[in-house]
């Protein structure tokens, strides 16, 4: 993806209208979209379908909103694997090690701002050969 292509700098966005064009199933642990896209930052609505293993981004941090659903998600330490719900903000600081293990709702929806942006290749698994590395992301 070209940095702005096509992308609004800014405006208003219906983040429940947008979730409700995602599939109900997917092939890929998720399915993202851009809404705006600069040097500085990325905002981004995506949809989790299967648990995603412990990965990290070198570009940025992620801050997701839990807009819709339930799992849990771990930073830093597997033991540490904690619930998340609707409503609630999860921060992963650049390169820190994360995942989302369980996914324990149908509709999980994340609101994903990323500073400075992501690029969606942005993305490092932990243990798993690159050849082995899971269909991650698909966008719409």
């Amino acid at each position: 993806m070209t940095i702005g292509q096509g992308l609004p700098s800014g405006g208003r966005f219906d983040l429940h209208a947008i979730a409700a064009t995602f599939p109900t199933t997917a092939d890929t642990m998720l399915m993202d979209t851009y809404l705006t896209d600069s040097e500085s930052r990325s905002i981004r609505l995506f949809r989790v379908y299967h648990g995603v293993p412990a990965h990290y981004h070198t570009q940025c941090d992620e801050i997701l909103y839990v807009l819709t659903g339930e799992g849990t998600f771990w930073i830093d330490d597997p033991a540490s694997e904690a619930a998340f719900a609707p409503g609630q903000l999860l921060v992963f600081p650049q390169r820190a090690i994360h995942a989302l293990p369980k996914i324990l709702t149908p509709s999980v929806v994340f609101l994903a701002i990323d500073t400075p942006r992501r690029a969606q290749d942005d993305v490092t698994f932990v243990g798993q050969p690159n050849e082995t590395q899971p269909i991650f992301i698909a966008g719409i």
